[in-house]
């Protein structure tokens, strides 16, 4: 599993607004995170919709979280960018095609193996808690 640059920027905005404790803007919370303010206004939009932050407009406006940190997830914020967290297609997308089936149509050896490391990640992501 490969998390991405614009989830690891997703984890430190919403970090960033956990350890604030309060509204920020765009401009502060881009210096704070080390993300450039477009890529920062992409994401924020990506968590707004999410409901995990809420966006205010006006010369107060900003960003701050839609709920206290211990009931965001690491798992969340993840999710909300790369979608399901998954360890490999054949456990992560509905109807994929597994070229690597037995002779009996079954799912691959593997499949199971597969299934239980997907279920552990998400687990410790969703037990991780900001």
């Amino acid at each position: 599993m490969h998390i991405t640059l614009e989830a690891d920027y997703a984890v430190r905005i919403v970090n960033c607004l956990a350890k604030n404790g309060g509204r920020m803007d765009a401009k502060k919370l881009a210096a704070c995170t080390g993300v450039t303010l477009r890529f920062s206004l992409k994401i924020l939009r990506k968590l707004v919709a999410e409901g995990i932050v809420r966006s205010f407009k006006g010369t107060s406006g900003g960003y701050e979280l839609a709920k206290p940190p211990e009931e965001i997830s690491l798992g969340q914020v993840i999710e909300v960018v790369e979608g399901p967290i998954t360890i490999s297609r054949c456990v992560g997308v509905k109807d994929f095609p597994c070229t690597r089936t037995s002779d009996t149509d079954t799912a691959c050896r593997f499949h199971e193996t597969y299934s239980e490391l997907a279920r552990m990640v998400r687990e410790r992501l969703y037990s991780e808690h900001f």
